[in-house]
């Protein structure tokens, strides 16, 4: 997940201080913010976080759907959120709110096939 530009983690100092609870309230509600023709594909996929201490905000593992075959046998996908960098990151719960959707939407993308260049421009880079 790439970062604003104009601001590192190291820059903003203090982390926010949420809850893992309430971090993973977050998370949750930008997946149920999917439209459910995007959730019918993913029953595949595992969402976990972890609360790493510095690196990307997520992290998609697996196979793209555009890229598998009709009789692949796959193990299932997983995202992975990063609780930390995003606390560290943002400076407020509305700016928080706002960084999980948009790497839970980004991370979505790549299960769905799509690049960097294609996601920066939907607005998810």
């Amino acid at each position: 997940m790439g970062r604003p530009p104009g601001r590192s983690q190291a820059a903003v100092g203090a982390v926010l201080a949420i809850t893992a609870e309430r971090f993973e309230e977050l998370v949750s509600r930008a997946l149920a913010l999917l439209p459910p023709e995007f959730v019918a594909h993913m029953e595949n996929v595992n969402v976990i976080i972890e609360n790493e201490k510095e690196g990307p905000f997520g992290l998609y593992e697996g196979v793209p759907l555009t890229e598998r075959g009709i009789d692949d046998v796959l193990l299932p996908d997983q995202i992975t959120i990063f609780r930390r960098p995003l606390l560290a990151y943002c400076e407020s719960e509305a700016e928080l709110i706002d960084e999980v959707r948009v790497t839970v939407l980004h991370e979505v993308g790549h299960f769905f096939g799509m690049d960097e260049a294609r996601l920066e421009e939907l607005g998810y880079g």
